[in-house]
């Protein structure tokens, strides 16, 4: 306990107080509130703090729009292609934002495929991809399975004897789904448009690949970039990103706790089949919403083939010259990302594994501390810790590497760890309860040791667990960008979301940096596939969560 304390204070603890520390003192030390004022007194920044509320809440809004829908009907509805379109629903969370936002400018963008047969045919065009509108059509493409997967699991817990019972007593349509079934699917759908607004308000990528710094995540980057490590002003608007994720994920926990959601007993959800016209009609509805998601994913793979794509409906030259610039002249991209990302995973797994048995198996005092400081990532934005670790590791020499621990490639394994440790617990201590504590006892009891217990008889029944856990520490770090563009070292150091990020900067690199993001892409559909496939319902509970 106590070795693990000191690990996650050191890395995610300290380095955020560090932050809030810098925006509440002044130059002699002293507790001072005029930092915030300053802040508040500010146009710029308070119009980068109205952008984000209002994008965020606008992304949460879209993706419900297009996430219930289709949750109604993949929760209650059999029908022919269902596995396909649950399938094609996740899609969207394999591409990274940031790579979307560059493929839709090419097809929704201003001299993008769309707008050019608008104004060939009506000579009219539509900013689709202009200033804040632009990231939010991104993002809501990008974020609304969140609401989708968790909005399918509620629907499917719900008892349906209790819809049946209001329909036997008038309420049908509509006047059902708001009364009963909208009321009871709350805690999922809450914890969807959580995550949902919390990743948007986070997203650092896509504001600076559209070029719109208005906001608040992209500010709190250019301060410290530009203007160094002794503007306050950076920590500042790096506080209030935390405390608008903390505050909102208060707020929904608040809300949850007004009303009581379980039910006795569990129906089967599945209500009817769908055929005929009606299936028809589904099937159009769920293709164009899902065709739409997907433009982004057709859009970086054209790109990712061609040397020039500008001013035309579709690529004029095909080349393979992207992937040979990619896999042969700068493979260290990939080679990086493997390196960082499979680290990262191995040391949350070993972490989290540890937390977990000690959280459930120990009596140990600090076990609430140590929960608290591991969760926390979940609301700690990728700049804010990224901000963090600059502030802490830069300038002093980290024992054993005689330089600082910015310097050295070591720092980007330490944040996609800790960044994604909350994943890895969260599914070591749901593997560890279907695990009794007797089972336990009994090898105990036979002459084995707590070592060789859990070696022997704990580890191998929550390996599904760890491998879950350590998928998704793998998926969710190969496209980190937040965290990345602020402590990469040198350019030869860096991972495929920096090497997107540098490749994307000019038109000339953009068919490498598309090759680089088909790569990503296959990356994390290939960690979600095994992820389903070796854990199969446990993990897609663990991934939902």
């Amino acid at each position: 306990m106590a070795v693990l304390l000191a690990i996650l204070i050191a890395f995610i603890l300290y380095p955020v107080l560090s932050v809030l520390w810098i925006s509440l003192s002044d130059d002699r030390s002293n507790l001072t509130f005029v930092h915030f004022a300053n802040f508040f007194r500010r146009p710029l920044f308070r119009e980068a703090l109205w952008n984000t509320l209002w994008s965020g809440s606008l992304v949460v809004l879209f993706s419900a729009v297009l996430a219930l829908p289709l949750a109604y009907v993949l929760a209650r509805y059999e029908f022919r292609g269902k596995l396909l379109l649950q399938t094609a629903a996740t899609l969207p969370l394999v591409i990274p934002p940031f790579v979307g936002a560059v493929a839709l400018q090419l097809i929704l963008g201003r001299s993008g495929m769309v707008n050019l047969l608008l104004l060939d045919w009506f000579d009219i065009s539509i900013p689709f991809m202009e200033g804040l509108a632009g990231v939010v059509l991104v993002q809501t493409l990008h974020f609304f399975p969140f609401i989708l997967l968790n909005t399918v699991v509620s629907l499917s817990n719900i008892d349906s004897s209790l819809e049946e019972a209001a329909k036997n007593l008038g309420c049908h349509g509509l006047r059902l789904f708001r009364r009963v079934t909208l009321p009871l699917m709350l805690p999922g759908f809450i914890a969807g448009s959580l995550l949902t607004f919390i990743r948007a308000i986070d997203d650092l990528g896509t504001p600076l690949m559209l070029n719109y710094k208005n906001l608040l995540a992209p500010q709190a980057y250019l301060r410290i970039t530009t203007i160094g490590m002794d503007d306050v002003d950076g920590y500042v608007v790096c506080v209030v990103l935390v405390v608008l994720s903390l505050g909102s994920l208060l707020a929904a926990r608040k809300y949850l706790s007004l009303a009581e959601y379980a039910t006795s007993q569990r129906a089967a959800s599945v209500t009817g089949k769908l055929h005929g016209p009606t299936l028809a009609i589904v099937w159009l509805a769920i293709s164009f919403i899902l065709g739409i998601s997907l433009l982004p994913h057709i859009g970086i793979a054209l790109l990712s083939f061609t040397k020039v794509w500008s001013f035309t409906l579709l690529p004029t030259t095909y080349t393979l010259g992207n992937y040979e610039e990619i896999l042969f002249r700068v493979p260290h991209f990939v080679i990086n990302t493997l390196i960082y990302t499979l680290l990262a995973a191995a040391l949350d797994i070993v972490l989290g594994a540890t937390i977990a048995f000690l959280l459930l198996r120990s009596r140990v005092p600090g076990k609430n501390l140590l929960d608290a400081i591991a969760t926390m990532p979940l609301a700690i934005p990728g700049v804010v810790l990224a901000v963090g670790y600059l502030r802490v590791f830069h300038g002093w020499d980290f024992p054993g590497l005689g330089a600082p621990l910015t310097s050295s490639w070591l720092i980007l394994v330490v944040a996609y760890t800790m960044r994604r440790l909350p994943y890895t617990v969260r599914a070591c201590y749901a593997a560890l309860q279907q695990v009794h504590v007797s089972l336990e006892e009994s090898a105990q009891n036979l002459g084995a040791n707590r070592l060789r217990t859990f070696m022997r008889i704990t580890l191998p029944m929550i390996s599904g667990g760890l491998i879950a856990g350590g998928l998704i520490a793998f998926i969710t770090s190969s496209v980190e960008l937040a965290s990345t563009i602020m402590l990469v070292p040198r350019i030869e150091l860096g991972p495929i979301s920096y090497g997107i990020y540098l490749y994307m900067q000019s038109p000339l690199g953009r068919g490498a940096g598309a090759a680089l993001g088909v790569v990503a892409i296959l990356l994390v559909s290939l960690g979600t596939y095994l992820t389903y496939r070796i854990i199969g319902a446990r993990a897609g509970s663990a991934f939902r969560v």
